[in-house]
């Protein structure tokens, strides 16, 4: 498989904070049919297909959660700007080696509102080398409060270009984010769901991980069988049956089956 390269401002990578290694990876085995490369005795890389699709390591502050990353040409700057704008660094700037060789620079921030995402420039390791396919990361969308301070933000740090409309059903909006490319091209590589009052007041502003199954409803049962929960049940978007659920230490994420 060819080498994957991912420009500044595109979501490059998906990783798991967890307390238990091995119970993540037999949950995630089962689920995706993932198997795993061991980085030391606290961290792993998932494969699909022989190719990396995601990392899993030790929980940060202890609690269960995905965390999405985005590919920066300067990760210094990144972080300057990011601060700048009203964000905050929540770990790193970190070097990053595997087997000796450097695979780039990595750290967390937070937006404005608080939702985290990692930021990595790479050196040896682009990120992942699958996307799309069942068993793999397919979106990423980022849930806030307030849209308008969000967009700012993003567009400030990653130069995205944010396209609010109004949801078609219910109240709030939704956005997506595109890319601004040469030559006056745009590549949408996130979206943006605002939390209105239907969303219970303790669910955080955060970034949600879409991974593509082939069969949503199967899915969602195979995940209460392996000892997760389903936190919202099967529904219909345009682009496909999706669920949100949590595997069996508390981590969440959106399972998809994709139309077409």
């Amino acid at each position: 498989m060819a080498r994957v390269r991912y420009a500044a401002g595109r979501l490059c990578w998906a990783d798991v904070g967890v307390a238990e290694l091995a119970a993540a990876e037999e949950f995630y085995r089962r689920l995706f049919g993932w198997e795993f490369e061991p980085r030391g005795r606290t961290h792993s890389t998932a494969l699909l297909r022989g190719q990396p699709v995601a990392g899993l390591g030790p929980a940060r502050d202890g609690t269960p959660a995905w965390t999405t990353h985005l590919a920066v040409d300067d990760l210094d700057e990144t972080v300057k700007v990011a601060v700048d704008a009203g964000g905050r660094v929540v770990a790193g700037p970190d070097q990053v080696f595997d087997e000796g060789r450097e695979q780039g620079w990595g750290a967390v921030l937070a937006d404005p509102a608080g939702a985290a995402f990692g930021v990595w420039e790479e050196r040896d390791f682009p990120g992942a080398a699958v996307t799309g396919l069942p068993g793999s990361f397919c979106w990423h969308e980022l849930a806030v409060r307030e849209v308008t301070e969000a967009a700012a933000f993003y567009g400030q740090v990653f130069g995205w270009n944010a396209r609010t409309a109004p949801l078609l059903h219910g109240d709030g909006s939704y956005t997506e984010f595109d890319l601004r490319r040469y030559r006056g091209g745009r590549e949408t590589v996130a979206g943006m769901v605002e939390m209105t009052g239907v969303w219970p007041p303790q669910i955080p502003p955060h970034w949600m991980i879409y991974f593509a199954v082939a069969d949503c409803l199967a899915a969602a049962d195979l995940v209460e069988e392996l000892g997760g929960s389903v936190e919202v049940p099967p529904f219909q978007l345009p682009t496909g049956r999706t669920t949100v659920v949590a595997d069996p230490q508390g981590a969440v994420l959106s399972l998809i089956e994709l139309v077409g």
